[in-house]
Formats: structure tokens, C-alpha cells, sequence
């Protein structure tokens, strides 16, 4: 019984751990790299884990290092990253077998954890629906753009177009740009294209899910739609505020554009620190000030069961509930007229005290490793922990040690969240008895 409980805690890493190693051992066939020879092994795991795991942090530019081929196999590791390995495993499995045992069901439940057990089908279907249409949507505009806009031959502009589509939706950051998106930092058509689709596929399947059968009927929407949407809007505006605040007079930043393109670029940065990973201004060049909201946006992330990272949008709003409940005196905490379940924030502040831990120790570790300052090093540490793929511009000096550290920070990142979440839901159960209470002295 207790075997089959933990069995999807075990699965989800084993299963994105088996699609990083088939990644490198591709990255490092000689027809993967474009010059002469083949990717070393600490450049070949270190791409294949930022792929898998949709982080877009790299130690080589994938246009110019990476073969057609090679940059083939990193799309194919960000799309299977992003769309869920258990839940790839789990179609499959309904196609050759047109049913789904209860096992897979609750596999598939870990990655869409907000969902019924009866309501997995479904979500299935809409994941595989909703990424091809967003996919398809954003690749047509952004090639079409490219060729008509941009002069780019339709062949080029067909692979450039798909590539940046996928590793947007998929909040991969992946570029087959040298500069990311810096090329179109004036662009405000490709940007929003890209933004858009991050957007959507940092929201989580399962509010699309509800989007789609509830999307005129507000009321009806379950709290963690609701807590989704206003944690993803204030966010947004929030992060764009900031950042066009401290940015715009910078001019190695926002300061050196238009008014219009000061503003859609300081809403890209909004958008891209929290997960997604393309940068169109150069990071490393931010103010301190917007490099310490940086810091908190990266940490925050997406909504959960998305291709985002991060503790989620749901974990630090009911975190910011839980402390708002606690300021007025109230015993329970609410959130759209309804009451969070006391295990539900036990939940929260485990992941995000995690998240924390994790952070410090990862920064406290690559500092000794390297000779970086503090706020590269947290910044790194960020960004591969929440799978954001931002950099200052430090990733491709760090020393062999540094990029391993990385690279498992990379990992955990990806499946800690999903994997430690499950865990605690499933590992639920009341004591049957109770201690005598007493309060310790806090503050």
C-alpha cells in the first residue's frame, strides 16, 4: 500500500532523470555539434538538463555550437519538459491501451495535483489540444513576421519561428538568437507574440482546463483559478511597474528606447523573470534594484502545473493570505469567500521554507566554488532553481564544479516542487492523538 503511495514521488524525477541521460548521450554524438568533434560531457548534461528541465540557462550559444540536429534534440527535450514526462508517459499509454489504471491516473494527478482523479482524462486532452494550438498559433505570427518584417528566407524563418514558439509556451528561454531577443528589443510584435505564449503556458493546465468549460461563469471558478489569475495579473503589472521604474532612464537598459518600447520591454522583463527565461535588454546591465525584484519575480514563478517554476503563483499568495489573516487577528484564512484548508498552508510555507533552503545553500556553495560576487551567484542560483534561464552573463565562465552545482539545481528545481507537493498531499493522515498545547515566544 505505502509502495504504490510513494510510487509517484519516485517516478517523476526517474523519468525526467532518463530523458536528461538519452539527452546528453545525443548532445554528444559528433552529428549534434557543429563544428568539428563531439560536445564534452559536462557541456552535452549541463544543455540536455536545462532543456528537460525548460530552464534555458547554457554555457554555449545553441545557434552557432548545436547542428541542426543538435538544436533539433534541445527542442525535443524542452517540449517533453514542458508538457510533463509522466503526463507524455500517461497518453501513451491511453493510446495503446485506450484505458487508464488507476497507477497512471494518480501519476498523472502529481503533475495536475489541483484536479480530481475523474477529471484526468480531460486535462490530457487539453494539455496535448492547447499546446499544439498555442504552438502552431504563435509559430505562424512569429514566422511570418520574421519573413515579411525581418527578411528572413522562408526555411529560416520556419525553424527560427518554431523554435522560439515551443520555448516560449514551454517557458524553455531557449533561443536560436546569439543575443536571445536583444535583435528585437524595438519589435513590440515579436516580443508580445513570445510574452503571450509564455504567459499562457505559465498559467497551468488545470486553469485552462477551467478556462475553457467556465470561462464566462467567473463566479464558478474554483479558488485556485481565482487565486491563479489575481496572483498572475498583480504580478505582472507589479514586475512591469518596478522595472520600468529603476529602468527607464538607465541607457544600458529601457533608458536608450522609445517610450512604447520602454514600456513593452519593461513588461517582457515582468514576464521573463518569472520563468520563461529570454531577455531582449542585457540582465547584467539591470539596476540593483531591479535585480533584487529579479530576485523575488524568478522565485515566485508560474501557476502550478505549468511549464513555469518557481514555489508557484498559488504558494506565495496564500503565504501572503496566511500573513494578512494573521495581522487581523483571524483564525481562519480566506480567500474569495472561502476558508484554505489548514493542510493546504502547511503545504505553502514547507515548499517555500524548501525553496529558501535550497537557495541558500546553492549560493553559499557556488560561492566557494567560484570567485563570483554575491549577486551573480544569487542570481544564478535563482535563476537554475526556479527554472527561469535568466543569466547576468556569468553561466559560460563558471568553473566545471559551478555548472554541476547548477545543473542539479536545475533538477531539483524542476521536480522537487511537483515531487515534494505530492508527497505531503499523499502522506496525510491524522495522528490519533493530540499533545497538550503551549506557545512559544515568537518574535
Amino acid at each position: 500500500m505505502m509502495r504504490g503511495i510513494q510510487d509517484p514521488t519516485r517516478l517523476v524525477p526517474l523519468a525526467f532523470l532518463a530523458v536528461v541521460l538519452v539527452g546528453t548521450l545525443l548532445l554528444m554524438l559528433p552529428v549534434a555539434r557543429a563544428g568539428p568533434g563531439s560536445a564534452p560531457l559536462l557541456t552535452a548534461l549541463f544543455t540536455a538538463t536545462s532543456a528537460a528541465c525548460v530552464t534555458g540557462l547554457i554555457v554555449v550559444d545553441t545557434g552557432s555550437y548545436w547542428s541542426p540536429f543538435g538544436q533539433v534534440v534541445i527542442l525535443f527535450l524542452f517540449q517533453l519538459g514542458g508538457f510533463g514526462i509522466m503526463t507524455s508517459a500517461t497518453l501513451l499509454g491511453m493510446l495503446i491501451s485506450r484505458r487508464m489504471r488507476f497507477r497512471r491516473r494518480l501519476i498523472a494527478q502529481a503533475e495536475t495535483r489541483s484536479l480530481a482523479l475523474g477529471d484526468v482524462t480531460g486535462i490530457l486532452r487539453l494539455i496535448l489540444r492547447a499546446t499544439l494550438v498555442v504552438e502552431a498559433v504563435t509559430a505562424a505570427i512569429l514566422i511570418l513576421h520574421l519573413h515579411l518584417n525581418h527578411g528572413e528566407r522562408w526555411g529560416e524563418a520556419a525553424w527560427h519561428g518554431l523554435f522560439h514558439a515551443i520555448s516560449a509556451f514551454n517557458n524553455a528561454g531557449f533561443s536560436t538568437y546569439r543575443d536571445s531577443l536583444m535583435g528585437f528589443v524595438a519589435d513590440p510584435v515579436m516580443l508580445l507574440s513570445i510574452m503571450l505564449a509564455a504567459v499562457i503556458g505559465g498559467l497551468g493546465f488545470p486553469v485552462l482546463f477551467e478556462l475553457r468549460h467556465e470561462l464566462r461563469h467567473p463566479a464558478s471558478w474554483s479558488i485556485h483559478t481565482k487565486i491563479t489569475l489575481a496572483g498572475t495579473a498583480t504580478l505582472l503589472v507589479g514586475g512591469t511597474v518596478l522595472m520600468a521604474l529603476y529602468e527607464w532612464g538607465n541607457p544600458a537598459t529601457l533608458g536608450r528606447l522609445e517610450p512604447l518600447d520602454r514600456l513593452v520591454n519593461a513588461l517582457l522583463l515582468s514576464v521573463m523573470t518569472r520563468s520563461t527565461g529570454f531577455n531582449s535588454v542585457e540582465i547584467g546591465m539591470l539596476q540593483p534594484e531591479s535585480l533584487l525584484a529579479s530576485y523575488g519575480l524568478m522565485l515566485i514563478g508560474g501557476g502550478s502545473a505549468s511549464t513555469a517554476g518557481g514555489i508557484k503563483v498559488t504558494t506565495f499568495v496564500l503565504l501572503c493570505l496566511m500573513a494578512r489573516a494573521e495581522i487581523r487577528g483571524q483564525t481562519d484564512t480566506t480567500a474569495f469567500n472561502r476558508r484554505i484548508s489548514a493542510h493546504a498552508q502547511r503545504q505553502a510555507v514547507t515548499v517555500a521554507l524548501f525553496a529558501l533552503l535550497a537557495v541558500g545553500i546553492g549560493t553559499l556553495l557556488l560561492l566557494s566554488a567560484t570567485e563570483l560576487p554575491l549577486r551573480d551567484a544569487l542570481f544564478e542560483v535563482i535563476s537554475a532553481a526556479a527554472t527561469v534561464g535568466l543569466s547576468t552573463g556569468v553561466t559560460a565562465e563558471l568553473t566545471p564544479s559551478g555548472q554541476l552545482l547548477i545543473t542539479a539545481l536545475m533538477f531539483t528545481g524542476r521536480v522537487g516542487t511537483v515531487t515534494l507537493a505530492t508527497a505531503l498531499a499523499l502522506r496525510e493522515h491524522k495522528v490519533p492523538f493530540r499533545y497538550p498545547e503551549e506557545r512559544p515566544i515568537i518574535g
